[in-house]
């Protein structure tokens, strides 16, 4: 194969006169193995066109298909020690980093990012899965803690977005430690009575989906995600079971209570402004206690305009 790519290939190209054509035209789908056109999938926001798979959204594009009008502003990470165990596997754990850093161009696996969506302040967490998996060190859990002392310091609700498989090896139980350390910054987030909401993207594991992760006021899903601690064959090898068709994806944890909602990614942006308004927004009535004619119009969940007009 390589030496038909870098032999013939070229040959035949310098003979026809075909100039070179970009290798990242197309993108084929994981779900269904179609082959669409990069711009389709940008404009799709990464979602297949032909099966509606939901392919992983970078970072970025994810950042600004949220915030109104795609502008929000990032913090800086607070610095931690690198390589502080002096891992080493067949390769060195700071070339690892430095590898990823190249790559991605972030110093880790977290973006801490604040803006507004529908106007209101609110403050995002999101993982880089291209960042060593989206894998949670001292850095991950430091970024947590900053955006949750952020969205306190705002009064902002904090929305967390793990891609992630979980706490990184390489760090040892100095990763491990940065489980109950999220946990107590999500805690000083629901102290002040603020909303911390999960959106739960593919694939969300391991001691990410074992402390902040499922801590959630509302756990909302992306269609198809991977979510659980560990894997399918994992499990199977240790219950020596047959697992059910669909385990671990958003509509089966959706169908055992696990998660709240399933909402495509076309529809989050408004799904999560209207939940952010439901629940910071004193002026929504409550509900009588009586059973109610559910057809009744008047008893409609209000729309945020709807909201700000009563006051």
């Amino acid at each position: 194969m390589n030496w038909i790519a870098n032999f013939v290939r070229p040959r035949i190209k310098a003979l026809v006169g075909q100039p070179d054509v970009p290798d990242n035209l197309w993108t084929k789908c994981s779900g269904c193995g179609q082959m669409m056109f990069h711009r389709d999938v940008d404009e799709n926001h990464h979602v297949c066109q032909h099966c509606g798979h939901h392919m992983h959204l970078p970072v970025d594009k994810r950042l600004a298909l949220l915030f109104d009008d795609g502008a929000y502003e990032t913090i800086e990470l607070p610095k931690v020690k690198v390589d502080p165990l002096k891992f080493r596997d067949h390769k060195r754990y700071t070339d690892r980093l430095k590898e990823a850093q190249s790559k991605t161009g972030r110093q880790d696996a977290i973006i801490v990012a604040h803006g507004r969506m529908g106007g209101s302040r609110t403050v995002i967490a999101a993982f880089d899965f291209k960042f060593m998996g989206g894998s949670m060190g001292m850095a991950v859990g430091e970024g947590l803690v900053a955006a949750a002392r952020l969205a306190v310091m705002q009064q902002a609700p904090l929305i967390a977005i793990p891609a992630s498989g979980g706490a990184r090896m390489q760090e040892g139980i100095l990763s491990l430690m940065q489980m109950p350390r999220t946990t107590v910054a999500v805690e000083e987030v629901k102290e002040a009575g603020l909303p911390f909401i999960v959106l739960l993207t593919d694939p969300t594991t391991g001691g990410v989906t074992a402390s902040f992760a499922m801590l959630g006021d509302l756990h909302i899903a992306e269609p198809g995600a991977m979510i659980g601690f560990a894997g399918r064959r994992v499990i199977e090898q240790t219950v020596r079971e047959t697992l059910p068709e669909g385990f671990q994806t958003s509509e089966y944890l959706l169908d055992h209570g696990m998660v709240d909602l399933v909402v495509k990614r076309s529809d989050l942006r408004e799904t999560l402004i209207r939940v952010i308004d439901l629940l910071t927004h004193p002026g929504v009535p409550e509900m009588p206690d009586e059973p109610v004619d559910t057809k009744d119009e008047s008893l409609a969940i209000p729309t945020p305009e709807e909201n700000r007009e009563a006051e």
